[in-house]
């Protein structure tokens, strides 16, 4: 063996944490990211195994007992009965999976839409830009939910109608966004790079422009998914979204609306359903911003 041989050679080390790492701290320091994960995954439960769960399934799709209308919380109907007799309960859990398909449904389709637009008007510049922005202020001129009221009411109320007005609301933000990031990453090195050398643009948008825009898109939809939960949930209670005897919360809430000093357990714990989504949503949102954010990196 050569002296050489026993000198210490420099060995790498990695620059910042492992993203595995930074979501266990994130989850160990952080209560409110661990609240708003506990209450999405109860959720999710709900959504995927409700018709199990749902101590009345019938009920909860709309079969009456009119025997048991009006009951108060009890051992035998935890949240109690509304006019019609039917487990609240029961009509919670099973509302629990249009709720988030409706909701999922608006931002995937939000962000189809939005997405490569922003992408394509921020790389592009110029008066494709102007063209795209204009279009995008035009709807964003309009408050969203008046906007999804005036496209329901012209398509007619349901629950489809519903989710494609939303969407029509919501696509410009992701727009704005991702415009907006892609601006600043036009002019990168790694972009003019690969420009110099002949890289068509329809390889750089999705190599260098959308791979780096993902992570403020994640956090937005993330957010996105509980504030449609409140939209869709508004348009039902005003009778432009889901319709009788559909389990929706925001349909629930309506229902119970003419009992709230008599029977207040009809729209309380829908009304609670939504605010508890909402909430884990907007918790989860802010947590991975937090987590992404890159001075957040311990060095």
């Amino acid at each position: 063996m050569t002296a050489a041989s026993t000198v210490d050679l420099p060995r790498f080390v990695p620059v910042g944490d492992h993203p595995f790492t930074r979501v266990i701290r994130v989850l160990r320091t952080d209560r409110l990211a661990v609240l708003g994960l506990a209450l999405i995954v109860l959720v999710l439960l709900l959504a995927a195994f409700g018709p199990w769960i749902a101590p009345y399934p019938a009920q909860g799709y709309g079969e009456t007992s009119v025997g048991d209308r009006n009951l108060a919380p009890s051992a035998a109907h935890w949240f109690g009965t509304d006019q019609l007799g039917r487990d609240i309960l029961s009509r919670v859990i099973i509302g629990a999976r249009p709720a988030l398909t409706i909701s999922l449904l608006v931002v995937a389709i939000a962000a189809v839409v939005g997405v490569p637009l922003g992408a394509i008007a921020g790389y592009r510049g110029g008066r494709l830009d102007d063209v795209l922005m204009r279009i995008t202020e035009v709807f964003q001129a309009f408050p969203p939910l008046l906007l999804a009221m005036v496209t329901v009411a012209l398509l007619g109320p349901s629950l489809t109608n519903a989710a494609l007005a939303l969407a029509i609301c919501w696509w410009p933000w992701y727009a704005r966004l991702v415009r907006a990031e892609a601006r600043s990453l036009r002019d990168r090195p790694f972009v003019e790079a690969a420009r110099s050398i002949g890289v068509p643009m329809w390889r750089i948008l999705p190599r260098h422009i959308l791979r780096n825009c993902m992570t403020p898109v994640l956090v937005q939809a993330t957010v996105d998914v509980g504030s449609v939960v409140l939209a869709a949930g508004s348009l039902a209670f005003i009778g432009l979204g889901a319709q009788p005897p559909a389990p929706d919360w925001g349909l629930m809430v309506a229902e119970g609306r003419g009992a709230i000093f008599t029977a207040w357990w009809i729209a309380t714990f829908p009304g609670l359903a939504i605010f508890a989504t909402v909430l884990g949503f907007n918790l989860l949102g802010d947590a991975l911003r937090d987590l992404f954010d890159p001075r957040q990196v311990k060095r």
